[in-house]
């Protein structure tokens, strides 16, 4: 079984490879289809955008598909950046430019008003558009006031996960994917396709 890993973000592609390294079958990603536009994400939750994008990738592949949205949610900003993350400093924005409009933003607020929460919704489609599987994980923290750590991506470098003293940054790798919001969602997309993967030959 080919199973599409339907992002263009290199971070995630990485993560994802290591997060699915029981998986039986072959892992594919975008590499091989640079011709094919992104689609719009018009949705206004992590889920809806998670499973827009796994059925156009499955349907304009015709592979099985899966996506992910994910995002970082600031309690004293409403829940923002949420599904802007990628974007939140503007459509040109980079991960570093996102980075610091959000550390400006809380530039006055003290520790304990910077609890934060990553989340991630998976989606999982044939190459017909059907839902196979979904799941919407979370990872709790707070958003420090400087960046610290050269690992990761995105906003890595400025969230402390719950229980740690470290960023994602900072933290090694294998110590994320006990944590991370993707890596619990991973979890549960690895047992189901365990269980289920004779059904996609």
């Amino acid at each position: 079984m080919k199973l599409l890993i339907a992002t263009g973000n290199k971070g995630k592609v990485k993560e994802y490879e290591r997060l699915l390294d029981s998986f039986t079958g072959e892992l594919i990603n975008l590499a091989g289809y640079m011709d094919l536009d992104a689609p719009e994400e018009t949705g206004i939750t992590f889920q809806e955008n998670s499973l827009l994008k796994a059925r156009y990738y499955a349907t304009a592949t015709g592979n099985f598909a899966f996506a992910d949205d994910s995002g970082l949610e600031v309690e004293a900003l409403g829940g923002a950046p949420g599904v802007l993350s990628a974007r939140y400093a503007g459509f040109e924005s980079t991960d570093q430019s996102n980075r610091l409009k959000l550390l400006n933003e809380l530039r006055e607020l003290p520790d304990s008003s910077r609890s934060a929460r990553f989340a991630c919704s998976l989606s999982f489609s044939d190459p017909t558009g059907n839902l196979l599987f979904e799941a919407t994980e979370f990872c709790k923290g707070r958003i420090i006031n400087e960046e610290r750590g050269t690992g990761g991506f995105g906003y890595d470098s400025i969230f402390v996960p719950e229980g740690e003293t470290k960023t994602f940054a900072e933290l090694p790798p294998e110590r994320k994917a006990e944590l991370s919001h993707r890596a619990k969602a991973a979890r549960k997309f690895n047992l189901f396709l365990c269980e289920k993967s004779p059904l996609f030959t």
